[in-house]
């Protein structure tokens, strides 16, 4: 018997949940060699002929001079690099330099990937990426408004006619938010900066997820619309509290991402199904795109040659979805202002 879509996303979906099951913890940081090599480099200042000024210390065990990074320009201190921090990473890469000579396969420390810094970035091919995916955004958020408020019709009283408009600005404003503490992130992941890249990618796809409600059920009254977003804000704010003042728990993290991630891909899958929109074909593809690149997510690797690992690749995804998501955006916005238009007159 042939199988529907909706059938075939839902086993996507039910995939996702056992892949995420299957999440083990790192092993790295309990080699002995690696610990000894953290505990020598703290004491000494040095891992093999390299030393690090900032390792001084003084008789009470305080940093000379201070912390390293707050002798640093101002706007390099956020970034921490510390001596515990400068042994650890020097550390890795010793590691895992005799790892390979010895046939080993790369472990992760500390739950991650070790990545090679470049120009201090600590994932420079993602922080990059980040940027694209942040300038991609701001290109179809400034295209999308200057299309609603420049090209198409207005109403006598000078709104535009199209019902989304609000939302769409919304999404862009979250998007380019989420992608800017993203490239902060993964410049340098300090606690202040894994909250903020968190939060405002919970914040994000919770929002997607208000989004998606509304405009495939062609949610237009104001009460309605505050009765669908209630509960959704209401658990996208707690979830977001549980992460900054209770417990950062990244694999509880990545399941809330992940479910109202392929939560929105269903409700867009099912509405461009069985809608006659002119532009859902897009729509599809974005669908299928969005819900293979996540696999990028769950599935992990190794990244090569210490700098692209399966999460630099789903940044790499995003930027042509996201330019083909902003078009199905800017087409919408045209069918339904042409709609509406004609019957005003």
């Amino acid at each position: 018997m042939a199988r529907s879509p909706f059938y075939r996303i839902l086993l996507f979906a039910w995939i996702v949940v056992l892949l995420m099951d299957g999440v083990h913890a790192s092993d790295g940081d309990a080699d002995p060699i690696y610990k000894a090599c953290v505990e020598q480099c703290e004491k000494t200042g040095c891992v093999g002929g390299k030393c690090f000024q900032h390792c001084k210390f003084l008789s009470d065990g305080k940093p000379e001079g201070g912390p390293w990074y707050l002798q640093e320009p101002l706007y390099l201190q956020w970034k921490q690099w510390d001596c515990r921090s400068d042994c650890r990473y020097h550390c890795m890469l010793t590691r895992e330099e005799e790892r390979e000579k010895l046939g080993g396969k790369p472990v992760k420390y500390h739950g991650k990937w070790l990545f090679r810094r470049a120009y201090s970035f600590q994932e420079p091919v993602s922080v990059a990426l980040s940027a694209l995916n942040l300038a991609i955004q701001f290109h179809g958020w400034v295209s999308f408004f200057i299309l609603i408020y420049y090209k198409l019709p207005l109403t006598p009283s000078k709104k535009n006619y199209y019902e989304y408009t609000g939302l769409w600005n919304i999404y862009g404003i979250l998007s380019m938010n989420s992608w800017f503490w993203s490239a902060v992130f993964h410049s340098r992941d300090v606690e202040l900066t894994e909250k903020l890249h968190f939060s405002s990618a919970v914040a994000l796809l919770g929002f997607s997820l208000i989004l998606a409600i509304l405009r495939a059920f062609s949610v237009r009254n104001e009460a309605s619309r505050v009765m669908v977003s209630t509960p959704v804000i209401a658990f996208v704010t707690t979830h977001i509290l549980y992460l900054n003042c209770y417990n950062l728990d990244y694999g509880l993290n990545i399941k809330v991402c992940v479910a109202m991630g392929v939560a929105q891909l269903l409700i867009w899958a099912v509405w461009a199904g069985v809608t006659h929109h002119p532009s859902w074909s897009k729509l599809w593809v974005a669908v299928v795109g969005g819900g293979l690149a996540m696999l990028l997510e769950i599935y992990d690797f190794p990244p090569y040659h210490r700098f692209v690992d399966a999460h630099a690749l789903w940044h790499a995804t995003t930027i042509p979805l996201t330019y083909l998501w902003w078009s199905f955006a800017k087409d919408d916005a045209e069918f339904r202002t042409s709609s509406l238009h004609k019957k005003a007159k």
